[in-house]
């Protein structure tokens, strides 16, 4: 199953405040090295634009040509979303894992309203603070993304308790399979 992943650099997009030691992004980034992380100028202070930004130089100047998955929480997936809404280039797929609700933040009409062009999932949950999972179920429709209902996980972040989180791993997996035949069949088409 890892060999899904080799194809691809995965880029780790926290939320606010930079998920903690305790955060299933951050264990996933401990046991695997090679994922990179977005480093925001200020985790306390949600800007669409600048996150979005930072995602932009984070995905060109990887480590490698290899296409990118990026793992977003929260509001780094509001602005991994509007950062591959811009330029999807490069981007194989995107996995958002509770997204914060546009509408606390004021960005809902700045977010794409049409399917991303790329692969995406989004994961909600039944009791999340941040998003009720009818907001997340209308946002994935919006962008074509596959909906998971991942039951009530909270905001599933560190307060959550779920360690390395394996279903969230499996799911990453199924999006780098999904990417992986998608690339597939776009040589095959220009072949």
């Amino acid at each position: 199953m890892a060999s899904a992943l080799d194809q691809f650099r995965v880029l780790i997009a926290p939320g606010l405040h930079n998920s903690g030691p305790g955060h299933w992004q951050s264990r996933w980034q401990l046991h695997n090295p090679a994922f990179e992380r977005v480093r925001q100028e200020d985790w306390a202070q949600p800007d669409l634009d600048r996150w979005a930004g930072r995602i932009d130089h984070h995905r060109r100047h990887g480590r490698d040509g290899r296409p990118v998955l990026i793992v977003a929480h929260s509001f780094g997936a509001l602005a991994s979303v509007h950062s591959v809404a811009r330029d999807p280039a490069g981007v194989a797929g995107v996995l958002l894992v509770a997204p914060a609700d546009p509408d606390k933040f004021g960005v809902a009409q700045r977010l794409p309203l049409l399917a991303l062009a790329v692969p995406s999932i989004v994961v909600g949950s039944r009791n999340d603070p941040w998003m009720t999972l009818e907001k997340a179920t209308s946002w994935a429709q919006r962008w074509g993304s596959v909906l998971v209902d991942a039951g009530a996980l909270g905001h599933i972040n560190a307060e959550s308790n779920l360690g390395d989180w394996p279903q969230g791993l499996e799911t990453l997996y199924f999006l780098a399979e999904k990417a992986q035949n998608k690339r597939a069949v776009a040589y095959d088409f220009c072949v």
